[in-house]
């Protein structure tokens, strides 16, 4: 058994701290850190720690500088701009691929394209959009386990852009006459188009429309969830550090 205040090593079952004589019957009806703590007595009698996890998402008590703290605020009200602009963007059209955060997505969508190709053709042209949608995922789950709960609201973010910049891709897979990578559209090359493939291989051509609209839905959702997040977690700091 670990004193958890002076970290004394004794055995399982003691009411005092042969170190520090504390008393743990005490400090565990106090409202500090180890009451909060859970633990898992292993056949050993040694204590482990499980509530890491689920602090990550719930501790907010760190308090932080004012500058940084203003600094994530300038982040969020960017992020709130920059989110209600393409919320109200049309789906159709070419003002997501002329986004910079298109830039930023196009890597990762290319990268898929090559990570899937293992699984075959329609995997591989799939790998794309997963890409794109799986990096920014990882990145939340990331922040999340560092408990860096506002860089997480963020990369949420990210994810729902992600999937609001795939959705004009999606709705053009019958028209073909969005400009892609190569510098050609789906219509004036064969087996070029990720969409036109993906959903003429399900039998799904017909519904590219409410498809790129079901994805846009998606990353509002997603986008406003984020923003939500972020606005409550810096809330939640700027109040620990008032106190």
């Amino acid at each position: 058994m670990i004193c958890p205040k002076c970290s004394f090593e004794q055995s399982y079952g003691s009411e005092q701290c042969l170190r520090c004589g504390v008393i743990f019957a005490k400090l565990h009806s106090a409202p500090s850190e180890y009451a909060r703590e859970q633990a898992i007595i292993s056949g050993n009698g040694e204590i482990i720690e499980n509530d890491s996890l689920t602090r990550s998402f719930t501790d907010l008590s760190q308090k932080e500088s004012p500058i940084l703290l203003l600094e994530r605020l300038f982040v969020w009200v960017v992020l709130l701009v920059w989110g209600g602009k393409f919320m109200l963007t049309p789906i159709s059209g070419e003002t997501f691929s002329e986004s910079y955060m298109h830039l930023v997505n196009i890597p990762f969508h290319e990268a898929g394209h090559v990570i899937f190709s293992p699984f075959g053709h329609f995997i591989q042209v799939l790998g794309g959009t997963l890409g794109q949608w799986l990096v920014p995922l990882a990145v939340t789950v990331s922040f999340i386990l560092k408990a860096d709960r506002f860089a997480a609201s963020v990369s949420l973010w990210w994810l729902g852009q992600s999937f609001m910049d795939i959705a004009p891709y999606m709705d053009d897979a019958r028209a073909g006459q969005l400009m892609l990578l190569g510098g050609v559209t789906g219509s004036e090359v064969e087996d070029y188009h990720d969409w036109e493939i993906i959903l003429t291989r399900m039998g799904l051509m017909q519904y590219d429309h409410a498809i790129a609209r079901i994805s846009f839905g998606c990353g509002v959702v997603l986008m406003i969830a984020a923003l939500i997040w972020g606005g409550w977690v810096l809330y939640r700091l700027n109040e620990a550090r008032r106190n």
